[in-house]
């Protein structure tokens, strides 16, 4: 096979540090827009970026010649750079060291992007670390709580 295609849809899901609540909508839109060119200049295809106040959701196509961790940790170390600039109150701003990233079949996007699209209603009845359980059981995430949350 001479040529090298894929479609890798992946659903990262990573928080601020210590689920500080700073992400609010002054900043929001911004920030979603911010990270999209991120994540394009890795020839990542974002499909949705989704936060509330301590977390951020972002459904990926990932590119064919990225890793996930690079990915992560570009989006993640120019986001929090950028945000510091943004106000006094960011100034400081960190995400959490980790992230759960989550693979996607084709068939299963669309309800990817409407969870992500409807964050605010989702955490009005669940928290962000029960969801965040909820999510590394129903992919078979074997994990210690001592070690998840920072």
């Amino acid at each position: 096979m001479p040529q090298s295609l894929a479609r890798l849809y992946v659903h990262l899901i990573f928080r601020t540090k210590h689920r500080e609540r700073l992400l609010n909508d002054r900043v929001r839109d911004s920030l979603h827009a911010y990270m999209a060119t991120v994540l394009q200049h890795f020839n990542c295809r974002p499909v949705l970026i989704n936060s509330v106040e301590d977390h951020v959701h972002i459904l990926l196509d990932l590119g064919r010649t990225v890793a996930v961790s690079q990915a992560v940790e570009e989006v993640k170390t120019t986001s929090s750079k950028w945000l510091k600039t943004q106000s006094a109150e960011l100034a400081h701003f960190t995400w959490q060291s980790g992230y759960g990233a989550f693979s996607v079949s084709e068939s299963n996007v669309q309800a990817v992007r409407d969870y992500i699209a409807n964050q605010r209603e989702h955490h009005r009845i669940k928290s962000f670390q029960e969801e965040y359980r909820a999510f590394l059981d129903k992919h078979g995430v074997l994990y210690d709580e001592n070690y998840v949350w920072d």
